[in-house]
């Protein structure tokens, strides 16, 4: 009986975790129906069989870690019959095969989320197993798998010694999330616990995995490897806000935000000055003739970069949209590995954190980083008299190999024009 075995998940990734099984043993499953949900350093993934039949063991549970290359499940073939007759069990025709099968993604799915079944028939994903109703805020008093958000929530209770079972759930359906066991471990070491988590009383570990291992990887990378300059500049940002105003105003459903403002200029910076949009490749400068433009999303699961491909092919409004569209795929965990590579260049909008501006590391291989402050209400000289101004700080962080201050400084300052006066940026749009 054929074995499936964990596909090669791309980017050098080595494992992944178990989120939850779509099939048990006993049921049937067809070529490139999903089987199971893994969750890597990347972001959570579908992955669907190359070949159909009966499952007669899955040989992983829920919340373990699967090397690349070790069996997922265990496949009976199934006779299948064709207009010409009987063929052998579980093999798809040649193409079928190229059509439907799995192999052809290194493991990440076909074509989104339908996929083909036998006569070209597109087929939905079975739905997950519906969970036992939970009330948000109590524990869970069935004695069945506990629903967690991420296999990093099952690994940070279980290396405190938390019964998930016990942990009052806060997420929809009785999902256990991460600020739930984080909770807990307060209420542990609160002056009425004993106080010993962790090897050493009054101490909590928790693991590096995850995205936050990802993340730390590439940011201890770029400073190894980056030698990294910072400049910034105080604009006034009064006429953006009133610019996203008329941009918004009798469009409730197609609101344009600061960050996609930021993003849209940047786009138009990184035209005028393109070494900014590169990266390094031994002693080559590599200089694309597109901008995929990543930026920062603050997560459940830690710091991610998503990245909108293509961004200077988008108006002002398809690029808002992508952000938000993108965004909430961050924070709920289900961005598609590609959707977090092929950054040129990232923004960041640190006002969210209300924080002036920052000395942000540049997110490798990528050799610029824009940032954006707080704005906020601070004295500032117009045309001679002292006003009231919402003002911000622009930051821009990058490789000084590719460019030197001359170049930072002047696309630092077309930003900040295109910031201080959005109506006369339209003209370059």
């Amino acid at each position: 009986m054929p074995e499936f075995r964990l596909p090669d998940l791309g980017e050098g990734l080595e494992d992944a975790s178990i989120v939850a099984w779509r099939v048990a043993a006993g049921d049937r499953v067809e070529v490139d129906q999903i089987v199971v949900e893994v969750e890597t350093a990347k972001a959570a993934v579908e992955v669907p069989v190359p070949f159909s039949g009966a499952v007669t063991a899955l040989h992983a549970e829920s919340g373990s870690s699967v090397r690349v290359g070790a069996p997922l499940l265990t496949v009976e073939p199934l006779p299948a019959r064709t207009p010409s007759g009987w063929r052998e069990p579980g093999v798809a025709t040649a193409a079928a095969d190229d059509e439907a099968s799995g192999n052809v993604l290194i493991g990440y799915g076909t074509s989104g989320t339908a996929r083909r079944g036998r006569g070209g028939r597109r087929r939905p994903s079975p739905p997950p197993a519906p969970q036992p109703a939970a009330v948000p805020g109590q524990p869970r008093t069935d004695t069945g798998p506990v629903p967690v958000i991420s296999p990093l929530v099952r690994r940070m209770a279980r290396n405190a010694g938390l019964d998930l079972t016990g942990i009052p759930a806060t997420g929809a359906c009785g999902i256990v999330r991460r600020d739930d066991v984080e909770r807990a471990l307060q209420a542990v070491r609160s002056p009425r616990s004993e106080g010993r988590i962790g090897a050493h009383p009054g101490e909590t570990r928790i693991p590096l995995s995850g995205v936050r291992r990802a993340s730390a990887e590439k940011l201890a990378r770029s400073r190894r490897e980056i030698p990294e300059a910072t400049v910034w500049v105080d604009v006034d940002a009064t006429e953006l806000l009133r610019a996203r105003a008329v941009l918004n105003d009798n469009q409730p459903h197609q609101q344009v935000g600061v960050l996609a403002l930021l993003a849209r200029f940047t786009v138009l910076a990184l035209r005028r000055y393109p070494e900014l949009n590169a990266r390094l490749d031994g002693d080559e400068i590599v200089v694309p003739d597109h901008v995929n433009l990543g930026f920062a999303a603050q997560t459940d699961r830690g710091l991610v970069v998503p990245v909108v491909h293509g961004a200077d092919r988008l108006s002002t409004r398809e690029l808002s949209a992508r952000l938000q569209e993108v965004t909430r795929a961050a924070r709920d965990g289900v961005l598609r590995p590609g959707q977090l590579t092929g950054g040129t260049c990232t923004v960041n909008n640190y006002g969210v954190f209300g924080v002036d501006g920052s000395a942000a590391i540049i997110n490798h291989p990528e050799v610029a980083l824009v940032g954006m402050g707080r704005i906020f209400d601070r004295p500032w000289v117009v045309d001679g008299q002292l006003a009231v101004r919402k003002v911000t700080e622009l930051t821009l962080a990058f490789d000084h190999r590719v460019c030197d201050g001359g170049t930072a400084g002047g696309f630092l300052r077309f930003l900040a024009d295109c910031v201080e006066a959005p109506i006369r940026a339209l003209g370059d749009l």
